[in-house]
């Protein structure tokens, strides 16, 4: 059977090739720039497997045989889960492959800030010396209350690392109950009480219609003034021209983003020359082996689903195996 790999990051399809040809499959592979081209690529492919091309209502009408649609990765936000449950095909993800790097790469921007880590090293770097940026900047983790959004796997990791540096943590996540983060060390909040009391906010929450754009200009209104923002979640959780402004007012003293809303950034955005913002390019996920993790599960699942079996991590409900 043929399993069509829309785009991907990687080097080579090599991994995928090892597993999916132990199995008796091919792959019809295509880094997809336009609808048109995964229209082509989709319609008699008997599994697909995608990373960030927009899988849409016309590209899952166009598929005549899928039996799965598996995302590289955790969130699905690329994917039109409802058309694919209406057309009975079952779409999954890869859950549970990145969460230690994912939650360390929160630590280290929460640091990164607090510290002012990439001010200082830039300042030495320019031949300077001295404080780089005001005394007010230099903060002790200990002293601070983190507001977590989102307690699902990667919120509980950072939560046990902020833990030992002795920080209130707040979270805010309604389908968890709060006797389980108290169980945490932390306690449950509500997200306007997150927004007033966090002196840093940390974002762990999907891309949902629920949750998009949920900091806005309001939201940030009601921020403590100089609260600090981390996201390794979503860029569409944050409206971008909102987030600007909570800059310039000083409502936010700094942000660390993974994320963004577009992405890649797009070149004279304002964010890129913000000097109280640390930015990287949605790699908080990376390290070898969480790739390869990555890489193997997703043929996995391809191979479990050509197989008639239902595959695992299904993400919009379709719970009979095509």
């Amino acid at each position: 059977m043929n399993v069509a790999i829309t785009d991907w990051t990687f080097p080579d399809l090599g991994i995928e090739q090892g597993v999916l040809s132990r199995a008796g499959h091919e792959i019809v592979a295509r880094q997809c720039r336009s609808e048109a081209d995964l229209i082509a690529l989709v319609g008699e492919a008997d599994a697909v497997i995608t990373q960030f091309a927009r899988v849409n209502a016309a590209v899952i009408g166009a598929m005549s045989r899928a039996r799965v649609i598996v995302r590289y990765g955790i969130g699905v936000d690329n994917v039109d889960l409802e058309t694919a449950r209406a057309r009975g095909i079952p779409v999954s993800n890869v859950p549970d492959y990145c969460i230690d790097e994912v939650a360390d790469q929160t630590l280290g921007f929460i640091l990164g800030l607090t510290r002012q880590v990439v001010a200082h090293s830039n300042h030495v770097q320019s031949g300077k010396w001295g404080l780089a940026t005001p005394l007010e900047g230099m903060r002790t983790l200990r002293h601070q209350t983190v507001g977590v959004v989102g307690f699902g796997r990667i919120g509980r990791e950072v939560v046990k690392r902020l833990r030992p540096f002795g920080c209130r943590v707040l979270i805010f996540d309604p389908v968890v109950p709060a006797d389980a983060i108290r169980e945490a060390g932390a306690d449950p909040a509500t997200l306007e009480e997150i927004l007033r009391r966090s002196d840093i906010l940390t974002l762990h929450c999907p891309s949902t219609p629920q949750t998009r754009r949920m900091l806005n200009a309001a939201s940030f209104e009601l921020l403590k003034p100089g609260a600090l923002l981390v996201n390794v979640a979503r860029g569409d959780l944050v409206e971008p021209a909102a987030l600007m402004a909570a800059l310039e007012s000083g409502r936010l003293a700094g942000a660390a983003l993974d994320v963004f809303d577009p992405e890649p950034i797009p070149a004279g955005h304002p964010v890129l020359k913000d000097p109280r913002v640390i930015l990287a390019p949605h790699i908080a996920s990376a390290s070898p082996p969480a790739v390869r993790r990555l890489r193997e599960t997703a043929a996995g699942v391809a191979v479990a689903a050509l197989e008639g079996r239902l595959p695992p991590n299904i993400v919009n409900g379709v719970n009979t195996p095509r």
